[in-house]
């Protein structure tokens, strides 16, 4: 390897960081973005075995880290086009300015080959053939100002990220926590307002719990970066064994019958005490009315429900006689990353048929499998019962301990704690009920708002004692008709966490 070997190498390296950040200056954090392309690439290709651990054993760091390693594949994906590009030229005896347009059409070449963006392609080509120009001598292998050159490719590089990150970068930390109307000044309908005060007032304040409506709401995707859907686009369209197919666009089901459910979701890949499991409050349209328009016929068994990005699930067609059509979550419009503009909520069941992005619905006549169901899990019929334990606090032999609990549909009578490792059992406080289901025509003074029962919502618990020393602590949850959580501890995969939960704990 001669000595300007290295240089040519660093060189390219920058190069592909410009193209890297030049795609990210028109396509921002989306599906269009070239890693983004990358990392869903290497999602496919995968091994379900190791998908499976990589849930298990990563939880929510999985697809920051899976972003992370395709960034670096793509960065050196195009450091090695624009290498070659140097290779070549260099022996082909190209000047410098044909060994640029060689490195820069060959970097959006490919960028167009694997996100298709023709926009994006040309911007990072651009920016990778400016890298290797800069670079100068650097770049094809002349000894003089070669340190220079190099430097001037890595300020290239450097500057096209900065450039990217002033507002695309912006937008995808923005989106991270939640999307795009998450973030709006809307106002919050007064019947909202109500229910979100009432679910605060029956709330334990609890350190390390979330309270009934939770103010960090997990998120699980099969996507790298969440799709973009344009509200004034959308349509969800009703197929397969119905009388009268049906397709409805977001103003036309926003005209329908409206109204607010608390509802509960929790990951089928949570692990026991895990944190993918939260609450809130979501405004939207009964599934049953549109499948009535429709007229579902005597042999359709299940549906499989598709989205926008590409996923898809199949279950009984029976589960989606509660369901709902969710456009606002917590009084604002529904998140980008919570399925924007309408996503599907299934009472009862594991969150993976909680569909976001929702596009169509189409009975079966034949059972069929679902996106995670092709990859070995089960996770379509209803959950687990579980009471989690994240709050412990101690104080001069004063011990607090408290969670959640939550069932389902069957619902939660009581919770039981146990602080001599499971041998005897004690009672704790449980929060009230959040309210039942609300038209959102109602008025908000009306006392009927808060009423009723939730169907399908966690409660929380707490429970006080005094210890002076080290003790287990457990604890589980007792459905209504008095069935009590089982024992057994299961993983994750393929059916879904359970157990008791226990914890040690020092006074």
């Amino acid at each position: 390897m001669d000595e300007s070997t290295p240089r040519r190498l660093a060189v390219a390296a920058a190069s592909g960081v410009a193209v890297v950040a030049g795609t990210f200056l028109v396509t921002g954090f989306s599906p269009r973005w070239v890693v983004v392309a990358v990392a869903q690439t290497l999602l496919l290709l995968m091994p379900d075995a190791l998908l499976a651990a990589g849930i298990q054993g990563l939880g929510s760091a999985g697809q920051p880290l899976l972003v992370a390693g395709a960034g670096a594949v793509t960065v050196g994906l195009f450091a090695a086009v624009a290498a070659l590009a140097l290779r070549f030229g260099r022996a082909a005896g190209r000047d410098r300015a044909e060994i640029v347009f060689l490195a820069g059409a060959s970097q959006a070449l490919a960028a167009f080959v694997i996100a298709v963006s023709p926009g994006a392609a040309l911007v990072g080509g651009v920016a990778g053939g400016a890298s290797v120009g800069l670079a100068g001598r650097a770049a094809t292998g002349e000894v003089s100002r070669a340190r220079r050159g190099l430097l001037r490719s890595a300020g290239v590089a450097l500057a096209t990220v900065a450039v990217a990150g002033a507002g695309p970068l912006a937008r995808a930390v923005r989106d991270s926590g939640g999307g795009d109307a998450a973030d709006e000044d809307v106002e919050i309908d007064p019947v909202v307002e109500r229910l979100l005060a009432t679910a605060d007032d029956r709330s334990f304040d609890l350190s390390g719990a979330e309270p009934l409506v939770s103010e960090s709401f997990y998120q699980v995707d099969i996507n790298a970066a969440d799709p973009r859907v344009n509200p004034e686009t959308w349509t969800l369209r009703l197929t397969g064994s119905v009388t009268e197919p049906l397709e409805v666009d977001f103003a036309s089901l926003r005209e329908r019958p409206t109204e607010h459910r608390f509802v509960t979701l929790r990951c089928v890949g949570d692990q026991l005490n895990g944190r993918k499991f939260d609450t809130a409050l979501w405004t939207g349209v009964p599934v049953s009315d549109l499948l009535a328009d429709a007229g579902v016929r005597e042999e359709g068994c299940c549906v499989m429900v598709r989205a926008a990005d590409d996923y898809y699930q199949e279950f009984p067609v029976s589960a989606l006689s509660d369901a709902m059509l969710a456009f606002r979550m917590n009084g604002r419009p529904l998140p980008r990353g919570h399925g924007a503009p309408v996503r599907l909520l299934v009472p009862g069941h594991w969150g993976e048929i909680n569909v976001k992005w929702i596009s169509e619905i189409e009975v079966l006549e034949e059972e069929a499998t679902g996106y995670w169901e092709e990859r070995g899990w089960h996770g379509t019929g209803p959950v687990s019962t579980t009471a989690t334990l994240h709050h412990v606090e101690t104080d001069d032999g004063t011990v607090s301990v408290g969670g959640h609990a939550y069932a389902g549909v069957r619902g939660v009578s009581t919770v039981e704690v146990s602080t001599d490792g499971g041998d005897t059992w004690t009672e704790a406080e449980l929060t009230d009920r959040l309210p039942g289901a609300t038209p959102a025509t109602a008025e908000a003074d009306d006392p009927a708002v808060v009423d009723g029962e939730a169907e399908d919502a966690w409660r929380g618990w707490r429970y006080t004692y005094e210890a002076d020393a080290e003790h287990e602590v457990v604890v589980r949850a007792i459905e209504a008709d008095g069935t009590v959580q089982p024992s057994e501890e299961s993983d994750p995969f393929p059916n879904g966490a359970s157990g008791w939960v226990s914890r040690t704990v020092s006074p």
